[in-house]
């Protein structure tokens, strides 16, 4: 075995991709390699419970740069709507400097990153190998960011003839336009110049999409597997949520989840709420306050918080994701389907509804639907034991999940690209 490597991790602002590359940075570290995180100062009291071996991991927090148009006090895409995200990408592009003095006074062996283009260039100058680490689904990379992509359109050779957007999906690619736009130059450039290309997934999910930015790039890309952290068996569930959820039949209870960036109008919100409300089921939504409101409370329908007293909460703050999932009176998970919530979704026992709002999420809601559902898309109730459609995604469902936790897959996964890394680290290619 080869000596011990230093990394530094420098991921996009945003707790959806700070988190997972904190769990690659667990697993680094538990094979006796060296991690300093790069991060914004606000952000590692969020994150220091994450990691599991802080005398290999070291945080080092990031003063974020003003810049014109970034609310005072905004480190984080989860301080900012997504319509600012410009102004969060010119300020962490501003950071540079700190990086730079960062790599040069501690000579780490490898950067991983994402948003940040230039990261190539730096580790070039200090003779350091750069590896683009991406969170976001293969399918998403191969439809979204290959040479020749188009917005909206699969771009040629695309593996997949079932993953396109239709007219439902207006909504979701308008609002993430502007915000493609600026990011497609940032990662296209970062990905010709990168030394390394890795994934977030697996090849029993996307195989071929892997396989198609492989031909694109002409790069082999590694794969770390989905990721998820271990179990912490330690930490158990908020007494709040573990006697609220205790009280109802196993599997009855829907919990519905739409990220830390998603803050949806008012009217949506609403309509979420009554939707919930409407299925006469026990839930629990974790959503921020919608736009124009500061808190929940004064968003809600009139009269909603009195007839849903006794089965139904509406909550504004985080919350345990994970250990709520796993929770036997949680029979239902709506989500955005972020990336994240994706792989939670499928390694859990939950039935698993769909409200994509960016595109990526439209794209991740194609694979679920198409690719691993059989495109069970059919107005049906997931809850309802005897729905024909709501049976075959759940035995759908079910053969996914056995295949994703069978013995030693995912950590056969971390295993192979730890040790691929450090074959690339000892034999010092370019």
């Amino acid at each position: 075995m080869g000596k011990q490597f230093h990394a530094f991790m420098f991921p996009w602002f945003a707790f959806g991709h700070m988190t997972p590359y904190l769990h690659l940075a667990n697993k680094l570290a538990e094979n006796g390699h060296r991690v300093t995180f790069l991060l914004p100062k606000k952000a590692q009291k969020q994150l220091e419970h994450h990691n599991l071996f802080p005398d290999n991991i070291v945080f080092h927090p990031l003063t974020i740069p003003h810049v014109d148009g970034l609310p005072t006090g905004a480190e984080t895409a989860s301080d900012i709507p997504i319509s600012l995200g410009k102004f969060l990408t010119a300020a962490m592009d501003l950071t540079r400097d700190q990086v730079e003095a960062a790599v040069c006074a501690l000579r780490p062996d490898l950067i991983f990153f994402d948003f940040a283009y230039w990261v190539p260039e730096v580790a070039k100058e200090h003779r350091v190998k750069s590896v683009l680490y991406f969170v976001v689904s293969a399918n998403s990379i191969a439809h979204e960011l290959v040479p020749g992509s188009e917005l909206g359109v699969s771009p040629p050779g695309y593996p997949s003839s079932k993953v396109v957007y239709r007219e439902q999906d207006a909504h979701a690619l308008f609002s993430f336009s502007m915000f493609f736009e600026r990011l497609y130059h940032r990662i296209t450039t970062g990905l010709m110049n990168c030394n390394f290309i890795s994934v977030r997934t697996c090849k029993e999910v996307e195989g071929k999409f892997c396989d198609y930015i492989e031909s694109q790039y002409q790069r082999k890309v590694l794969l770390t597997g989905p990721m998820l952290p271990e179990q912490d068996n330690s930490k158990a569930l908020e007494d709040r949520w573990s006697h609220w959820l205790n009280q109802f039949e196993p599997g009855s209870v829907i919990y519905c989840a739409l990220g830390s960036q998603i803050k949806l109008e008012k009217d949506q919100f609403q309509e979420l709420c009554l939707g919930t409300e409407l299925t006469g089921l026990p839930f629990l939504v974790a959503v921020k306050p919608p736009k124009g409101s500061e808190t929940i409370q004064e968003a809600l329908p009139e009269g909603f918080e009195e007839r849903v007293k006794n089965r139904g909460v509406v909550w504004g703050e985080w919350v345990q994701q994970p250990l709520i999932l796993a929770h036997p009176s949680v029979g239902c998970f709506v989500n955005h389907c972020g990336f994240g919530s994706m792989w939670e979704s499928l390694v859990s026992d939950c039935q698993i509804v769909l409200l994509p709002y960016l595109c990526d999420q439209v794209l991740n809601t194609r694979l679920m639907t198409e690719e691993l559902e059989d495109g069970s898309r059919r107005r049906a109730s997931v809850m309802d034991k005897d729905s024909e459609v709501g049976g075959r995604v759940r035995r759908n469902h079910t053969r996914m999940k056995e295949i994703l936790v069978s013995p030693g897959l995912l950590t056969g996964y971390t295993d192979k690209f730890v040790e691929t890394l450090q074959n690339l680290v000892d034999s010092n290619l370019e």
